[in-house]
């Protein structure tokens, strides 16, 4: 037999049999390599099972509640929870993603679940517990494009939304007038409406989708904002309060038990609403959509809606609506029309002139 060891960064020292040199020799020679180019895992460390190391990982991140809940289901729904974390192939991580495929979830689901793990994976590698990330490279389903995938109310369909409201009324118009999320909508306090300046200050909402896990915290990314409000929504609100009374702290909707909305209540509210309104599988959230194709409309750039709508970055506000913007050729046509319309329309008045000329001239003759 044949003994190969070797000491890691740490100066623990590995040790294999072998029948053959050439093989202790090659084993030997891949550990060295691996440790000089970074690519080492201490074997010991990659024995632990992948549940377990989810465990230690995620107790670890600083997220909010929402993340952490989405980290644990997506981690959760391998196949391989009690398999060593070293032993996991990317063919395995392959056959997960298809598997969830098959079980009729969303591409959009599969690929934010497939993020999770290859997080975990990640961070497995960065604490040297296995060699490389296996999920890296495994792709999810495609994906709708967000121009095919995304519904916009029109005009006629919010007014018809409105109509048929109810109580659920104001928090609707927040939402396609503001641009308020469901959670936004539902943590709004009275004092967070500015009725003389115009303005809707956004800083906390609901998360949970039940009463018993709703909760109030920080808005998405941390970002508070003041969104200036058209004066028709102010009117709205001005009557909601006139109405149901509140003052200060006290939050601007409850439903009609006098409790805070929640992810639930506010989506069985707005699939009444929709039902009556003959809307179709439009979505609460799909007039935070037409919100920000209304501003895209009427000329605001990049960095003006992502203000509005709270994206911790404007390449999320492009990812999200960039089919909306005009494109070059649009502009340009619309720029070349313009310079167009400008000159013909100088020249009309001489041209008008001269053809009045002629017809009193043919009328001499």
């Amino acid at each position: 037999m044949w003994r190969a060891r070797y000491r890691d960064e740490n100066g623990k020292e590995h040790a294999r049999h072998f029948k053959l040199k050439r093989d202790a020799q090659r084993w030997l020679d891949e550990q060295t390599a691996a440790i000089v180019t970074g690519q080492y895992a201490d074997p010991v460390a990659g024995k632990i099972t992948w549940t377990r190391w989810v465990e230690l990982w995620r107790d670890r991140q600083t997220w909010a509640d929402g993340t952490r809940d989405a980290a644990t289901t997506a981690c959760k729904s391998v196949p391989w929870g009690d398999r060593a974390l070293k032993s996991i192939r990317p063919s395995d991580v392959q056959s997960w993603v298809r598997a969830e495929q098959r079980r009729g979830l969303k591409p959009s689901t599969i690929k934010t679940r497939l993020n999770y793990v290859s997080m975990a994976f990640r961070a497995a590698a960065a604490d040297k517990r296995i060699a490389t990330n296996p999920a890296e490279g495994v792709s999810a389903p495609r994906q709708r494009r967000a121009a095919a995938a995304m519904q916009l109310l029109t005009p006629e369909q919010v007014r018809a939304a409105l109509d048929v409201a109810g109580i659920f009324r104001p928090f609707v118009a927040v939402c396609a007038f503001a641009g308020l999320r469901l959670g936004e909508a539902a943590g709004l306090r009275v004092r967070d409406v500015d009725f003389l300046r115009r303005t809707i200050r956004v800083e906390q909402q609901v998360q949970g989708s039940t009463i018993k896990e709703a909760k109030i915290v920080p808005p998405k990314y941390g970002q508070e904002r003041t969104i200036p409000v058209p004066d028709e929504l102010i009117t709205i609100l001005a009557a909601h309060l006139a109405e149901h009374g509140g003052s200060g702290d006290d939050l601007l909707f409850r439903n009609q038990l006098g409790r805070m909305w929640n992810r639930n209540s506010a989506g069985e509210e707005w699939r009444r609403i929709r039902e009556a309104a003959g809307l179709g599988d439009v979505t609460l959230h799909d007039c935070r959509h037409s919100y920000a194709s209304s501003l895209i409309a009427s000329g605001c750039d990049v960095v003006t809606v992502q203000h509005a709508l709270g994206h911790a970055q404007p390449s999320i506000t492009l990812n999200t609506y960039a089919h909306l913007w005009p494109s070059a050729e649009d502009k340009t046509r619309a720029a070349a029309a313009e310079f167009a319309r400008t000159v013909l329309d100088s020249a009309d008045p001489a041209r008008t002139e001269g053809t009045k000329a002629q017809v009193r001239s043919s009328a001499h003759r």
